[in-house]
């Protein structure tokens, strides 16, 4: 601070001078509008005797005076150790010492008040009260042609370009125009380190993994390398990788998520208050993914890429596009935490206990980066904190699904799981293979990578399975059960947002599904899929072509797919051989027998439903072969007959439910089918 003021004094020594000349040079000293109703004794008032701090008093005249007084201060401070942040800057910037005076005749006004009248008189007109380019180069005594001071305001130069300095007024002559000096630099040189508020709402806190080796990335950097790039996979480490190289190598790490971006105007100024925040503060910029922007604005990119700071490190799933950058650079990949290390990450983020070791166990299963681990477990605290216990496994798995962007809801229906095993009735081989699935997500993990039996071929590690029966056995349940079982949530994909009568269009809203279903740790339901998944057939018009090219890219993009799918149809045979063979599980959902009948009427005639004595559950299960959702559809229609009626629900409202449910079905109503209660059916014969 002290060299600062110190050469603010300069500055002020500088602009005596000038109303010294100004007055001398004056052909009517009489004018009485001279200086636009700024006397000449207010500007007296203002000079005299008011001498910044750290002016030495045995300097009384002349500013290089002054400067070689400050100047020669500032080496003894910086010789016990000091940190002169102007002088620190200059060296960041690559500053010339007429750049460095520019700057501060620039940025005396934010400092003292007193400049903008001073100014004001200088440029005589009251109303501009910063320096022009004119009384700034005046000021530093290079305003001639032969001294080049114009240059260093113009473009190109390093204080306009890095944003030091932005030139206003540009339909004014050159030399009219004003300058300002941005609030962040004038903060910063007053030895505020607060960032700069665009940079605040994509900030990323650093999560330091220590996972991977960062020796590549620290010896790239060592030899002067500016830009790297990590690619990496779904729940990779790579930010946490690049920061801990930065950290590694004695340098500040500046994390950005791009992906907060909005697309806005404020996107154009991005990178270059990103570089100068980097600059001020000596750090490397750490910037990610970048298929956040490549599509929207490459130039965006490229601007990110050739940010002149200390080195450059973007994080992304794509390879490398050459026209993202001039320069070439060190491409890396990112490693993906194994389960341990993913404990490791959440242990440490909650100071984990004993009594969070199950918790932090499940949700360790979920291939999320450092980063999403930690806010996982802060999220999991916030949970815990508002309900006033510590952190269950609850909170931690609520914490994992919450990581999930919105991108995949606007393309399907979410669903927070809430049924478990023993709301679903099925027969025992049903139900282990149903344990199986779940087996299978659990230990991908140590079948895949610690075994190693997903080494090799180009099929992705995601999971789909069939779930194949009759409407109303219990599939779209199952697939819930499934996902509550994971402490997952459930899209369940809606056909309408897929298909499209567009050749082509199908396609992109299946990419665009399954590309952020990847993103997401969450149950990828496609209810009815035979719809999507069905078979190819013999190529007779235009039409087949198109259907069969589209099953087709289903099968390879289904393939490639990491994440965890479910797959319903009621008609196995629809679906195209060359896809079941794909699938890791199919499971037959049966209808129901007569003792899984009888459960499901008394599931769904629930504990807290009347019934009158007359209710016969298991004439019922015996005499209706019906799925579960039939019967679902009775007790509802059952207990809304009943409520109509104001009493308990009867046998005779479910009879009646019944023969409701059978003509919505297209099924007879049999006499014998229903019985003793056949006279409460109206078309029984």
């Amino acid at each position: 601070m002290g060299h600062l003021l110190g050469r603010l004094s300069v500055v002020e020594a500088r602009v005596r001078t000038g109303v010294a000349r100004r007055r001398s040079d004056d052909p009517d000293p009489e004018d009485r509008f001279r200086g636009l109703y700024t006397p000449d004794v207010e500007v007296d008032r203002m000079l005299a005797g008011t001498r910044l701090p750290l002016l030495a008093p045995e300097v009384t005249d002349g500013s290089n005076e002054v400067l070689a007084a400050v100047e020669a201060a500032a080496d003894r401070a910086e010789a016990d150790g000091a940190d002169l942040r102007l002088r620190r800057l200059a060296g960041a910037f690559d500053l010339t010492d007429l750049d460095t005076e520019l700057l501060l005749v620039a940025l005396a006004p934010d400092l003292d008040p007193r400049f903008e009248r001073l100014y004001g008189y200088l440029n005589d007109d009251v109303s501009r009260r910063r320096a022009s380019i004119g009384l700034a180069l005046e000021l530093c005594g290079a305003l001639g042609p032969a001294s080049g001071g114009r240059s260093r305001l113009g473009p190109g130069a390093p204080l306009v370009d890095s944003g030091l300095v932005v030139v206003e007024d540009p339909d004014r002559p050159f030399l009219t125009r004003s300058l300002r000096v941005p609030d962040r630099v004038a903060a910063h040189l007053l030895g505020d380190d607060a960032p700069d508020p665009l940079l605040l709402a994509v900030a990323m806190a650093e999560v330091d993994a220590g996972i991977g080796d960062t020796s590549i990335l620290e010896r790239t950097m060592a030899h002067g390398h500016r830009l790297l790039y990590v690619r990496q996979p779904n729940g990779g480490a790579g930010f946490s990788l690049a920061a801990g190289a930065a950290r590694r190598s004695g340098l500040g790490v500046l994390l950005v998520d791009l992906s907060r971006l909005d697309g806005g105007e404020a996107d154009q100024a991005f990178p270059r208050r990103l570089a100068r925040e980097a600059r001020l503060r000596g750090c490397v910029v750490v910037a990610g993914p970048v298929e956040a922007v490549a599509e929207r604005s490459p130039a965006l990119v490229r601007d990110l890429a050739d940010a002149p700071v200390r080195a450059v490190i973007l994080i992304g799933s794509r390879t490398w596009d050459p026209a993202w950058s001039r320069d070439v650079p060190l491409v890396v990949d990112a490693p993906v935490p194994t389960a341990g290390e993913r404990r490791g990450v959440l242990t440490r983020a909650l100071g984990g206990t004993e009594d969070q070791a199950d918790g932090i166990e499940r949700a360790a299963q979920f291939p999320l980066s450092p980063e999403h681990l930690d806010r996982a477990a802060r999220s999991a605290s916030v949970r815990a904190r508002a309900h006033g216990r510590g952190v269950s496994e609850d909170d931690l798995l609520a914490g994992v699904r919450g990581q999930n962007g919105a991108g995949l809801e606007r393309l399907a229906r979410r669903v927070e799981p809430a049924v478990a095993w023993p709301d679903l009735v099925l027969p025992p081989t049903v139900f282990t293979q149903m344990r199986e699935l779940v087996a299978r997500v659990r230990r991908r993990e140590k079948v895949l990578d610690d075994w190693g039996l997903g080494q090799g071929g180009s099929r992705g590690r995601g999971i789909k399975a069939l779930f194949a029966g009759e409407s109303g056995t219990g599939k779209t349940m199952s697939a819930e059960v499934l996902a509550g079982e994971l402490g997952l949530d459930l899209y369940v994909i809606d056909l309408s947002t897929v298909v499209d009568k567009y050749i082509g269009e199908t396609e992109k809203n299946l990419d665009r599904i399954f590309a952020e279903a990847e993103r997401v740790n969450g149950v990828l339901l496609f209810d009815e899929a035979d719809a999507l998944f069905g078979k190819r057939s013999d190529v007779q018009d235009a039409h087949d072509r198109y259907a069969n090219v589209e099953t087709a890219y289903l099968l390879q993009r289904m393939d490639a797919f990491e994440g965890l799918a479910v797959l319903t149809t009621n008609l196995r045979s629809n679906i195209d051989d060359a896809f079941a063979r794909r699938l890791d599980v199919i499971v037959d959902f049966p209808v129901p027998e007569d003792a899984d009948r009888r459960r499901l009427w008394e599931l769904h005639l629930g504990p807290s439903v009347p019934r009158a004595d007359d209710i016969d559950l298991d004439f019922l299960a015996q005499a209706f072969r019906i799925t579960g959702g039939n019967i679902r559809n009775v007790a509802l229609g059952a207990a809304y007959l009943a409520a109509d009626a104001d009493r308990a629900v009867s046998m005779a409202d479910l009879i009646r439910a019944t023969e409701r449910e059978y003509r919505k079905l297209g099924r007879l109503c049999v006499e014998s089918e229903f019985g003793p209660y056949s006279h409460l059916v109206s078309g029984a014969r």
